[in-house]
């Protein structure tokens, strides 16, 4: 079997060192042949020793010229890029078959977009390439034929269980990437619920009593379907509920940065650690399984379930519901979306139904989560606001990791931005780009009127 040629960008980066270590668990499936970083020189030297690939990039120009001197002597020497054009040269590198986009930020869309235009296979991670400008990007996927491999392992769940259904050949996403206007998205409906697993350790021991009942998943949504997808109702996203989702909604305000990045279930970078506290990560899943499943808002539901086992539902107009689960651990999405359409063995994740004794599932709540609204309202008007709310809340997380903006400072700055933000429709990046500066430009000074006034509180 002859090798897939991967290019990554953010190599560096939580899902960039999970991509390499599954590279490394399968040495005779992938070569790297162009690797993306920012500024962790201390992390990207080994693994250019490790895989030698032909292109590398770094952030500024200082760094590439750090990188080359500690590269003297060494062989074979990549060839050394920084920035943007660095990062367009990984993306676009004419071996590369698999681009792997996970660099943190709008940093990395244009990258991806071209490597979309391209045709090349894109295995998305990068949150911003969908929410910013997922409209653009699935109309490029369209005219070159190629279909995203989501890695967030919500969408990978859902692209997982969409393999058992029937996709249509006439999609209107992929002709034209145009949606209906709909009302108000439905509440999932969804109540606290226990569902006891007998412990044997056999995956056929576990029993569900009740789990499809009139209280359970099935509900009353409309069982018109969309065009890409016409045998299916809706989707149903998983949300840990992060670090607070016990927390008393009072002593919210004064929570920590070390709380906030404390995850119970999962070890990300911190941006995304953040999020999951807030759960504007969840509202992204939203926007973006939107463009990558050609689903309708009201068809898209959130619930949290707090053991990350179940990665996601999806429900038929039969009423079937078909579950994906797997450990929380990133390396078994990553290893499906560049495996597939194959499946291939890993000694590196696995189950264990032994410790699953019991799956709890509740209602997402927006007063507990006001980021889950903002999100869903920024969707339904479209435009520029999900690419605005994106940028917005990366300003506003950063602040609140550098204690100049309280935690429920978060959603504050993000919601004042969304006020004042146009609905545009983009033609080009560069509008999204332009967007992007705008709404973070506003969301610093939100930042600084909300921190002046803490500090005379």
């Amino acid at each position: 079997m002859s090798q897939k040629h991967l290019s990554i960008l953010g190599s560096t980066g939580s899902i960039g060192r999970q991509t390499l270590s599954v590279v490394e668990s399968l040495p005779d499936q992938f070569k790297i042949v162009a690797l993306a970083a920012g500024n962790n020189l201390d992390e990207l030297l080994p693994q250019i020793e490790r895989h030698h690939p032909e292109v590398v990039s770094v952030a500024t120009p200082q760094l590439a010229d750090d990188l080359a001197t500690r590269l003297r002597g060494k062989t074979p020497l990549p060839h050394i890029h920084h920035g943007s054009e660095g990062m367009l040269a990984v993306a676009t590198h004419s071996a590369a078959e698999i681009v792997l986009s996970a660099a943190v930020g709008v940093v990395g869309l244009e990258a991806t977009y071209e490597a979309v235009k391209l045709g090349r296979t894109v295995a998305l991670s990068n949150k911003e390439v969908l929410v910013a400008a997922g409209e653009l990007v699935m109309a490029a996927a369209a005219k070159s034929g190629r279909e995203l491999l989501p890695v967030d392992s919500e969408h990978n769940a859902v692209h997982q269980c969409l393999r058992a259904g029937r996709r249509s050949s006439h999609s209107g996403n992929l002709e034209k990437p145009s949606f209906r206007a709909q009302s108000a998205p439905c509440s999932s409906g969804l109540q606290a619920r226990r569902i006891p697993l007998r412990s044997s350790g056999a995956p056929g021991a576990a029993t569900a009593p009740g789990f499809l009942g009139s209280s359970s998943l099935a509900t009353h949504h409309s069982p018109l379907a969309t065009a890409l997808y016409p045998e299916v109702r809706r989707i149903v996203l998983t949300a840990s509920g992060g670090p607070f989702r016990k927390t008393p909604l009072a002593l919210l305000a004064n929570v920590t940065t070390d709380q906030a990045l404390a995850h119970p279930n999962w070890k990300m970078g911190n941006r995304i650690t953040i999020d999951s506290a807030t759960m504007m990560n969840k509202g992204f899943e939203i926007i973006e399984a939107r463009w990558l499943f050609d689903m309708r808002p009201d068809q898209i539901d959130v619930i949290i379930h707090p053991q990350s086992v179940i990665h996601s539902f999806v429900e038929f107009i039969d009423g079937a519901v078909l579950a994906q689960l797997a450990p929380p651990d990133m390396r078994m999405p990553i290893q499906y979306a560049l495996t597939y359409p194959d499946r291939v063995a890993s000694q590196q994740v696995q189950l264990d139904w032994s410790k699953l004794r019991r799956l709890d599932f509740e209602k997402a709540s927006t007063r507990r989560f006001p980021c889950l609204r903002l999100a869903r309202e920024a969707m339904k008007k479209g435009g520029a606001l999900p690419c605005a709310l994106n940028a917005a809340d990366e300003v506003a997380v950063a602040a609140f990791l550098d204690h100049r903006l309280p935690f429920l400072g978060i959603p504050e700055v993000v919601e004042e931005v969304l006020s004042k933000t146009p609905r545009t429709k983009f033609t080009t990046i560069a509008d999204v780009l332009a967007a992007d500066n705008e709404a973070r430009r506003q969301a610093a000074e939100a930042v600084s009127r909300l921190s002046s006034k803490s500090v005379h509180a």
